[in-house]
């Protein structure tokens, strides 16, 4: 029996190294964190110092530091010299078995959660939570996973997928105020539409990869912002589209007259009922989504996706069509975006450009590779993680009696944001979820080792 590996650890290196990291820190924080300014009552600016909480953000950073080096750092080269031939591959097995009994209940927790919130907070004080925490979310999942598709599955980098999004949310304000159509026959047409800007974009780009693709992305969706700022006879510029309709529950308005929801099921008339309906017309939206790309996973067009995404030039030589399979990434993720804009613009009942500026890109991006590229639980993940945590922000009002009355939680969101994406790179680099099912089976279910794809587990 062979004896266990004794991990080293280098006392005076790993100080060292802590001490470093919190020098960068401090000298990167003190601007931002360390230093307030203010405006008094004569129009001058003043200098509030807040050392307090600038030795609370170093001394984390050093801990952080000190725990990579004297913890997780052996434990990792421990578990990488005891590890036996096909041992990751049964914990990859024991993972999905897990996931496989954890996800009923998730889904089931998922329909139950405003019933959960009313019982707990009443009817009124429910709104917060379904509203800002349920629906948020979901619009998230979905667009994230609608960007899985293009980047986790194809392998193609798009920086400007909040241009679909924004398609999709103009083009059910529009048509819903020119010609009153439905909620229900704009979703499609939104989505429609997205996926045939999705194609405009995908021409341009066949020839592109990596860092160039992104490039061209990213000038897309500043390009369409930008003609949403200045087509002002159309979309109104920065003043927006408001009074957009609102859905209705068949043909039954969510309002206080008598033939709205609540007048005609005998019930008191509260907003509620109509932040629930939405909460579970996303639900079902992002169910479909991931319905839809599980099933292309399964057929040969999701297979020439991944196919794709490990290697083009391989691709091209199994004969499979490069340009058609792109497009038709960039086509059904557009789509995607398009839904979930169209059904923004039905929520918020206003919108404007600066709803759909490169950080609303910059997250749907973060939240498919920090959930895992091509996982679409590890994107439902991430997506609770970042938007459910930056939500929560705004609940910690304790902390104001620690660093004073003027701290605010949510100005520290993008702090922390960055800070968790740090370390899920250093502690997960291929995602949350790195382990993946295989699309294709050749006479039996395996699991493919790492070492044999590019991007984690297939």
């Amino acid at each position: 029996m062979p004896e266990p590996v004794q991990a080293r650890v280098d006392l005076p290196r790993a100080f060292r190294d802590a001490a470093i990291a919190g020098l960068v820190a401090f000298g990167v924080l003190l601007p931002l964190v360390g230093l307030q300014t203010t405006v008094n009552i004569r129009n001058e600016l003043i200098l509030n110092p807040r050392p307090l909480l600038l030795a609370v953000m170093v001394a984390f950073v050093v801990a952080i530091s000190l725990l990579q080096s004297l913890v997780f750092q052996p434990l990792a080269a421990r578990r990488a010299a005891t590890r036996r031939e096909g041992a990751s591959i049964k914990a990859a097995e024991t993972r999905a078995k897990i996931a496989k009994i954890l996800a009923p209940f998730a889904l089931g927790f998922a329909f139950v959660f405003p019933v959960i919130v009313i019982w707990l907070g009443g009817l009124q004080g429910s709104t917060k939570w379904i509203d800002n925490f349920g629906i948020q979310i979901l619009i998230y999942i979905m667009l994230g996973l609608g960007l899985n598709i293009v980047v986790g599955l194809a392998g193609l980098l798009d920086l400007g997928y909040v241009a679909f999004y924004a398609v999709g949310a103009y083009s059910y304000a529009l048509l819903a105020k020119t010609f009153g159509f439905s909620f229900w026959m704009l979703l499609p047409l939104a989505g429609i539409l997205s996926a045939f800007w999705g194609i405009l974009l995908g021409f341009p780009v066949l020839r592109l990869r990596g860092d160039y693709l992104a490039i061209v992305t990213l000038a897309f969706g500043e390009i369409i912002r930008l003609v949403l700022i200045n087509w002002v006879d159309l979309t109104s510029g920065y003043a927006g589209i408001s009074s957009i309709p609102r859905p209705t529950f068949f043909g039954i308005p969510f309002n206080a007259n008598d033939d709205g929801f609540a007048a005609v099921f005998g019930l008191e008339f509260s907003p509620v009922y109509r932040t629930i309906f939405f909460y579970y017309v996303i639900l079902c939206l992002v169910l479909l989504t991931a319905f839809v790309t599980l099933r292309l996973r399964r057929l040969p067009i999701g297979r020439a996706w991944e196919a794709l995404r490990e290697d083009e030039i391989a691709c091209r030589a199994l004969g499979i069509d490069t340009t058609k399979t792109k497009l038709s990434a960039f086509a059904i993720g557009a789509m995607f975006g398009g839904f979930a804009g169209s059904f923004f613009a039905a929520r918020q009942g206003f919108i404007s450009p600066e709803s759909f500026t490169f950080m609303e890109s910059a997250m749907i991006l973060a939240i498919v590779v920090l959930g895992g590229m091509g996982s679409q639980v590890g994107v439902a993940i991430a997506a609770i993680l970042m938007i459910g945590g930056t939500e929560y922000l705004r609940e910690l009002d304790f902390l104001k009696s620690v660093f004073g009355s003027q701290f605010d939680p949510t100005h520290y969101r993008m702090l922390l944001f960055g800070l968790g994406m740090v370390l899920i790179m250093i502690w997960k680099p291929r995602g949350l979820i790195s382990t993946r099912d295989p699309t294709a089976f050749l006479h039996e279910k395996k699991t493919i080792a790492a070492k044999f794809v590019k991007e984690g587990r297939g």
